[in-house]
């Protein structure tokens, strides 16, 4: 009961942002719930910032109900169809996904950047836009400031792209096939994929790229699980090195993200119930719950982010946003025409 009355304010204060983000969200899905969420929050934050009755709420859901999100996200993975047909597309994932991390490391290290944004910027671009930061953040440890720096910077180039991608591909003369690995592999997140592939079958009729885009954009969210591992591996190294004396008592418990043990084991449960002859619209209520969860968490990141830094600071965020996009987006092409895609 003292837990509840504990977080409550701070929880109901959240869901009664979420609810309008997701509503708005689901009317215009190019911009997407969460960043609805997160302006939301924002302009909330300057009315009841610091109010001591929400803070632990608020704080709460950014963190623990973000990690809950995550692991509901394991019910809308499906590895055997992922197998089947987004293994084709592992080489073009595997070269955006590391041609974005490297551009993100060595960005970081030219303009000096901090290193917490400059990895959710480039796991973000590299993976699947906000889900994989909502993974990442707890990982690394990342302030609810540096979350929404790094989303408001996805947000962004998954507009761009969602507006200029598919009609860049008719240029470029992509078969139906081409552009539905060039959507999955080079639109940050899975609703803006959804948009830019809609929005190429609506210009070739019958060209059903929707479907493929999808998957390819599934299949890359696997790469949360190794990716967040690493860092995992990575965090306790320098916990290690900067713990001195005190390295004996430091927890990798701490650091590990056991959360995405829980969000493989969700992927497995599907696929093994699908397997069984389950309908996949049974673990959609799952799948919605996830959504609901991120905005959730999002409208609480919002409350928690100063604006007017977010806006003075944001010069340098957008431009590593800007060339792992544009390196993605590239490499995605090359590795198509490399294979004899495209």
């Amino acid at each position: 009961m003292t837990q509840v009355k504990k977080l409550g304010p701070g929880l109901a204060l959240c869901l009664a942002l979420a609810v309008p983000s997701w509503l708005l969200g689901r009317a215009f899905p190019i911009v997407g719930g969460p960043v609805f969420a997160i302006l939301t929050g924002m302009v909330a934050a300057l009315f009841c910032r610091g109010h001591a009755g929400t803070q632990a709420g608020v704080a709460y859901t950014s963190k623990k109900v973000l990690q809950y999100a995550v692991i509901l996200l394991g019910f809308g993975l499906n590895l055997s169809q992922i197998a089947q047909v987004g293994a084709a597309s592992l080489p073009i994932i595997v070269s955006t996904i590391s041609t974005s991390l490297i551009v993100s490391f060595l960005l970081c290290r030219l303009m000096g950047m901090p290193a917490k944004i400059s990895t959710l910027i480039g796991v973000g671009s590299s993976i699947c836009g906000g889900s994989a930061i909502a993974a990442t953040a707890p990982v690394i440890q990342a302030d609810d400031e540096e979350i929404a720096q790094s989303i408001s910077v996805i947000f962004l180039f998954n507009i761009i792209a969602a507006l200029v991608f598919p009609a860049l591909g008719g240029a470029l003369g992509l078969s139906n096939e081409g552009f539905g690995l060039f959507a999955g592999t080079a639109v940050n997140d899975t609703s803006s994929v959804t948009a830019t592939a809609a929005a190429w079958d609506g210009m070739h009729p019958g060209a059903n790229t929707l479907d493929q885009a999808t998957i390819v954009k599934l299949t890359r969210t696997l790469a949360i699980i190794p990716i967040t591992l690493v860092l995992a591996v990575v965090q306790t190294a320098q916990a290690r090195r900067s713990g001195g004396s005190r390295e004996s008592t430091f927890s990798l418990k701490k650091v590990f993200p056991f959360f995405i043990l829980f969000f493989v084991l969700a992927s497995v449960i599907t696929t093994a119930a699908t397997a069984l002859g389950a309908s996949p619209a049974l673990f959609q209520p799952f799948k919605e719950l996830s959504k609901f969860f991120i905005i959730m968490a999002m409208a609480a990141i919002g409350l928690n982010t100063d604006l007017v830094k977010l806006i003075r600071t944001g010069g340098k965020p957008i431009f590593m946003g800007l060339c792992c996009w544009i390196a993605i987006a590239s490499v995605s092409l090359g590795m198509q025409h490399l294979l004899g895609i495209w």
